[in-house]
């Protein structure tokens, strides 16, 4: 048997991942010293209230979690003579995944039978999300493991995501995008416009004034770039900005026609480095 795993910083929630079979790893977020982990101190994110703190000043931390936590999970999976894949967000972007590979090579000289495969959406929040629910489909739809390996080594560098952040408080307190202080100025209302880069890291590639140019940088992104968008999913995710959202999809539906369109709540310990009211895109693309 194949056991499915993702984790709560591919924005997958539990409905979600119980279409697919995935097991949620939980990434923790820390607020006034209290850690958090998503869906185990919680059943359902309350996206407005978490967005509402961080808008009151809130500034939460993000850590990784330790090698004993993922030997939590995994190690029942190959006890129970059980595979495992784990679809999760990007390598890049974190050092938890030193503390996995100890795990899983802990365990791999107990279960020397057992496989554990990994897909590195090489990416974070709806980027991940879309690529998570395409691997689910395609074992839904009867694909073997080894089919699906393959199909990602091609295919995850064929979904970009282009996103814009209402306030620059929190990437700079993070330091975790490429370029940001290039394109941050002086004008008020500037609104940098970052994207995953194929190396799995989020990259600043431009400045907008005003959320309305912003949203048609993203647009005309998905024109240049997009290949074959109508025949899957267009993620827009947002953190606790559903009128821009759908105002986000609209013109992307009145620049490309008839659209799969879901919207994603960004989950909160991501969302504690983009801040509220940010909003992007994730799309098939030509490349990233």
């Amino acid at each position: 048997m194949l056991t499915l795993f993702t984790d709560t910083d591919t924005d997958i929630n539990p409905a979600v991942a119980a279409e697919y079979g995935y097991k949620l790893i939980s990434m923790p977020y820390s607020v006034d010293a209290k850690t958090v982990f998503p869906y185990v101190d919680f059943e359902t994110f309350d996206a407005h209230a978490f967005y509402d703190q961080l808008r009151a000043g809130v500034l939460p931390t993000t850590s990784a979690i330790s090698k004993e936590r993922y030997l939590e999970y995994f190690e029942p999976e190959f006890a129970a003579g059980n595979d495992i894949l784990y679809v999760h967000f990007s390598r890049a972007m974190t050092n938890t995944f030193d503390a996995m590979d100890q795990a899983v090579s802990e365990l791999k000289e107990r279960f020397p039978e057992r496989r554990f495969e990994e897909i590195d959406t090489k990416g974070i929040t709806t980027i991940s999300y879309a690529i998570v629910r395409e691997v689910g489909d395609h074992l839904k739809a009867g694909k073997s493991l080894d089919e699906v390996l393959a199909w990602a080594k091609t295919e995850v560098d064929r979904f970009a995501m282009y996103f814009f952040a209402d306030d620059l408080k929190f990437f700079r307190r993070s330091g975790r995008v490429s370029g940001l202080a290039a394109t941050m100025g002086t004008l008020i209302g500037i609104r940098p416009i970052i994207f995953m880069s194929a190396e799995g890291k989020m990259v600043s590639c431009g400045k907008e004034k005003g959320r309305i140019r912003a949203m048609e940088h993203l647009v005309e992104t998905v024109r240049e770039l997009g290949d074959d968008v109508p025949s899957y999913r267009v993620c827009i995710g947002h953190t606790d900005a559903p009128d821009i959202a759908r105002e986000l999809g609209n013109m992307l539906v009145e620049a490309l026609g008839p659209l799969k369109i879901e919207y994603v709540d960004v989950n909160p310990t991501a969302g504690s480095h983009c801040g509220p009211n940010g909003v992007g895109v994730c799309f098939h693309a030509k490349h990233r």
